[in-house]
């Protein structure tokens, strides 16, 4: 474990210049395979006997940077990374899980994610029980024999509940199942969910990672604390037949689940990340904690305005004294509470589209974490596949709009809304 700063790390971590070429920045490894010393050395590759480069879908000089400076930042031993945060998600469960076994989610996810557990993956027999959690006894209500993970966001996009990580964690120990908590919206610069119990960490890289909205990515991370070993995973304790009978745990040990997702997960499925993506998200790394703050205070400084405004019926922002999650947020979230801010449009759902139609420095468009600002109407576009109930499960409504505050002025974002909703304030 690194005992610098996350500042530095960010910077550092990762990258021994010396071993290549001295150069100061991150080069871009842009190959798809690597020469071999011979027959033995590529023998001793494949066996797992000798570390080193085999092919890009499975690993790659500069996205090997990458997933070590993840790890260091979140607290982990080690790091796979994906062609995006979809892909960290989809191929984590699909190397735990098999058809027949069972997922308790926090209802309130992305809505991708939500569509994920509930369309696709039952189409391979592996389903999912979402509860509300608000109450983290709910988890434990709804564990069943073959429940294998549970699954939530640290902050709910785009319902912003901030979860109660440590009281999760001891439904998932005490059940002997991992904790996988997609932390996206918070970033490693404001939480880091190991150190709640959380044993697994999920990252959409596209977002704040980067923060400049040019590259996807995902990454997952394994905090190393997961007993494999227990009974419920066969498959770390038996003869793998995807890879000559090697048994994950007793090679590997504490890496055992981090292996197979990069040596199975990744060849099967092949979700591989770009090594170019790999280095554009490095240069967004780099000033990850510094953005971070920014966001932060621009997001909150923009809720408290919203608050004021006539045209708004309701704000939420965990940083904000009268939200139900401040007390939360100031637990696990004291250093800033991220970007995404939502209110409610007064004149409901044909008001919130068009307060979207009419913004010119907040962009209409399908993402966040980005430097420049977002806004989207989730009802009638990244959610509109859910039914109105899943809808409210997972924190959205009609009326729902979902800034992502990036870092212009504040001043400038205030008049840029406040000319949106000038359009609008004869219909309310």
């Amino acid at each position: 474990m690194s005992t610098k700063k996350l500042a530095t790390n960010a910077l550092h971590a990762g990258h021994d210049v010396k071993s290549n070429g001295g150069t100061r920045a991150v080069p871009i490894y842009q190959t798809s395979s690597y020469v071999f010393n011979n027959a033995d050395h590529a023998a001793n590759l494949f066996n797992l006997s000798e570390a080193g480069f085999i092919y890009t879908r499975l690993n790659n000089p500069t996205n090997d940077i990458l997933e070590q400076r993840l790890a260091t930042l979140e607290g982990g031993i080690g790091a796979v990374v994906t062609a995006s945060g979809t892909a960290a998600i989809n191929t984590t469960l699909l190397t735990l899980l098999k058809s027949g076994d069972h997922i308790v989610a926090s209802s309130s996810l992305y809505g991708g994610t939500y569509n994920l557990l509930n369309v696709t993956l039952p189409r391979l027999g592996i389903t999912t029980t979402f509860v509300d959690a608000a109450n983290p006894e709910n988890f434990s209500s709804a564990i069943q024999e073959n429940t294998r993970a549970i699954f939530v966001e640290s902050l709910g996009n785009p319902k912003l509940d901030v979860l109660d990580l440590k009281k999760i964690a001891a439904v998932s120990k005490s059940n002997n199942i991992p904790f996988i908590v997609d932390n996206t919206v918070a970033s490693p610069a404001l939480l880091n969910p190991i150190a709640y119990g959380a044993n697994i960490v999920i990252h959409s890289l596209t977002k704040y990672i980067s923060g400049n909205g040019t590259s996807l990515g995902g990454v997952v991370i394994d905090a190393g604390t997961f007993d494999w070993a227990n009974g419920k995973f066969p498959e770390f304790t038996e003869p793998s037949a995807g890879y000559h009978g090697l048994v994950y745990h007793e090679a590997l040990g504490a890496a055992a689940f981090i292996a197979k997702i990069r040596i199975e997960g990744l060849r099967d499925y092949g979700a591989a990340l770009s090594p170019f993506n790999a280095f554009q998200i490095l240069q967004g790394l780099e000033t990850l904690e510094i953005r971070i703050q920014k966001h932060s205070e621009n997001a909150l400084a923009l809720a408290q305005w919203l608050q004021e405004q006539d045209e708004v019926e309701w704000v939420r922002y965990p940083g904000l004294k009268e939200d139900e999650y401040y007390e939360l947020a100031n637990e696990y979230l004291p250093k800033g509470q991220s970007g995404i801010v939502t209110f409610g449009a007064k004149g409901g759902f044909e008001s919130a589209k068009r307060i979207a139609d009419e913004t010119s420095i907040f962009s209409l468009l399908a993402n966040i974490g980005d430097s420049k600002s977002l806004i989207i109407h989730p009802a009638s576009t990244t959610h509109q596949q859910l039914t109105e109930e899943q809808q409210k499960s997972t924190g959205v409504t009609s009326d729902l709009i979902r800034l992502s505050v990036g870092l212009e002025d504040v001043e400038d974002l205030k008049t840029d809304l406040k000319n949106a909703f000038a359009v609008i304030k004869e219909t309310v």
